[in-house]
């Protein structure tokens, strides 16, 4: 469990979501392109004033009451079916479209609408006029739940149903106004133009819908029943304006972990200036090292406080203005340097930091780490000065205002990506530096001889294993955003290497006499060509592994 007093910002409740409901109309237009129905909320809302949404409002008790005059699928629970009938009922109040059929099977037609009061008690006058609400006829698209920032919230179902034939849109002209049907590209375009305000959720469910070409092919993906993505999207700051993010983008567990309430106060935008405060005793300072294989740069940290000193990890390349900020931003206390593995871009600069202790008149810090094998290539040569041993805790301490500090890491040795990898636990505050074994945006290369794909993948199993045992849920790399959800990232990640290792069998089997090229082009077929040369690497390592299991190999 992570020492809260540890964390950057104070607790904060955030306000509790209400309950609502909305629906996205669909039809196919005249060129046969799916379309949605939107409107524009008055100027005067209280929530997302003039901005254009698809209908929907708030759950209330009359919607559970309803469930007698509402059709269902199998597969509609309770709660399923109340979220339908407020859909309905809102889209009805709100715009005029009834979703409801008459008993023959007959759909609410213009006389219908005409004869019910939109302002009056929907479900009774529904039942007057021998109607059942069609909430069979809506499905679950997505869950939304509003970012912990906002002063008012909402846990939203949007729900998709096909417009009901010959019935027209009429805005209330008091909640919305100007319905409009618009293909979901072109109501984005308008939005980038500045034409046509969305809020969030809004924009990024257009996003997702501009992938189906009509209506047909949407309602095909949410049969099942499920919905598509869940989301509670956070927000940090980029430049100094507002930045949202969803659970998949990179982003997201780095706020998750820094601003856990929801608190718009964290910079995203990579720099290599100033160090990054992650919690109170962590900081992230990035190498000015970009590229290809390093993404935004080497992320060294410090661990640790002006009570106990501080360790740094992988201080990266030799370059000295990057290891003057370090050395700055540790107050010049640096107790230990630790390499997570020998690579040109993680352990060349850890003599020269010492060398920075040495002259300000500090003891020169040890540098600790796993030299590296025979296996390693010349320009990943490391010999640390003193060895490090699986399972080794490093541990600085002091006291400080709130009394005796503490903080802990212990060694993993997590061989793969290069034979004399290790990996850290930061045991007080249950966070794992991963190095390079795990990485934000990317996998990580593994390159024979050095690398090795069975020692990788086991590596993650025990990490997993870790993770689970201290309750660890971000993980730190050396290249790229924290990352939340530590387990399932695991997960997630053995099981994308397992299945890039079923495609490279398959290059094998229908390729049995190819080169390592054209086995890459066809196991990599989705990965840009100009990266093929990289996959190379892991490709090999992967049919290393492969024939290793082969029978009688083992």
């Amino acid at each position: 469990m992570a020492r809260t007093n540890q964390y950057l910002h104070p607790a904060r409740q955030p306000a509790r979501p209400l309950e609502a409901a909305t629906v996205l109309l669909l039809r196919d237009g005249a060129d046969g392109a799916l379309e949605v129905l939107m409107t524009r909320r008055s100027a005067q809302a209280s929530f997302a004033p003039g901005a254009y949404v698809f209908p929907g409002g708030g759950i209330d008790a009359q919607d559970s009451a309803a469930h007698a005059l509402a059709d269902r699928r199998p597969a509609q629970g309770e709660r399923q079916l109340t979220e339908a009938i407020a859909a309905i009922r809102e889209s009805f109040e709100e715009l005029g479209i009834l979703l409801a059929r008459h008993a023959d099977g007959r759909w609410a037609d213009a006389a219908d609408i005409a004869a019910l009061d939109r302002r009056g008690p929907f479900a009774a006058q529904v039942a007057a006029r021998g109607l059942r609400l069609a909430a069979d006829a809506v499905y679950l698209l997505a869950h939304w739940t509003a970012d912990r920032d906002l002063p008012k919230r909402f846990a939203v179902p949007f729900l998709v149903a096909r417009m009901p034939p010959g019935q027209e849109p009429v805005a209330d002209e008091a909640e919305q106004f100007e319905p409009v049907w618009v293909r979901p590209a072109d109501a984005l375009a308008r939005h980038a133009a500045g034409q046509f305000f969305m809020i969030y959720p809004t924009i990024r469910t257009l996003e997702r819908l501009a992938a189906y070409a009509d209506t047909a092919a949407l309602l095909a993906a949410v049969a099942g029943e499920a919905p598509l993505w869940v989301s509670c999207p956070r927000a940090g700051l980029r430049h100094g304006k507002e930045s949202r993010h969803m659970e998949h983008e990179p982003e997201f567990g780095e706020l998750a972990m820094v601003c856990p309430d929801g608190q718009i106060v964290h910079p995203l935008e990579w720099q290599n200036e100033r160090p990054v405060a992650l919690r109170k005793n962590l900081q992230r300072l990035t190498a000015p090292n970009p590229g290809v294989m390093t993404g935004p740069g080497t992320n060294s940290y410090l661990v640790g406080d002006p009570a106990t000193g501080y360790i740094a990890i992988d201080p990266g390349p030799e370059d000295l203005e990057h290891l003057q900020r370090l050395w700055r931003a540790a107050g010049g206390d640096i107790r230990m340097i630790v390499c997570t593995h020998s690579h040109a871009d993680h352990s060349p600069g850890a003599w020269p930091l010492q060398q920075l202790c040495v002259q300000a008149g500090r003891a020169a810090p040890p540098i600790l780490g796993l030299p590296s094998a025979p296996t390693a290539r010349a320009a990943a040569q490391f010999t640390p000065e003193r060895v490090l041993q699986d399972g080794e805790l490093l541990t600085l301490s002091g006291k400080g205002l709130e009394g005796e500090i503490t903080h802990t890491l212990q060694v993993v040795h997590t061989p793969g990506h290069a034979a004399n990898h290790l990996c850290l636990l930061l045991i007080e505050d249950a966070l794992l530096f991963s190095g390079d074994h795990i990485l934000n945006g990317s996998t990580t290369v593994i390159d024979p001889p050095d690398g090795n794909m069975a020692d990788y993948l086991d590596s993650l199993d025990r990490l997993d294993a870790l993770c689970a045992a201290h309750g660890v849920e971000f993980i730190l790399p050396a290249h790229g955003y924290v990352l939340g959800t530590a387990r399932a990232t695991i997960a997630q990640l053995k099981a994308h290497r397992l299945a890039r290792e079923a495609k490279v069998i398959a290059a094998m089997q229908a390729l049995p006499e190819g080169t390592v090229e054209q086995w890459v082009e066809h196991a990599y077929a989705d990965v840009p060509p100009r990266l093929w040369p990289v996959a190379q690497r892991s490709l090999l390592a992967h049919v290393e592994r492969i024939r290793m299991l082969e029978p009688g190999n083992d």
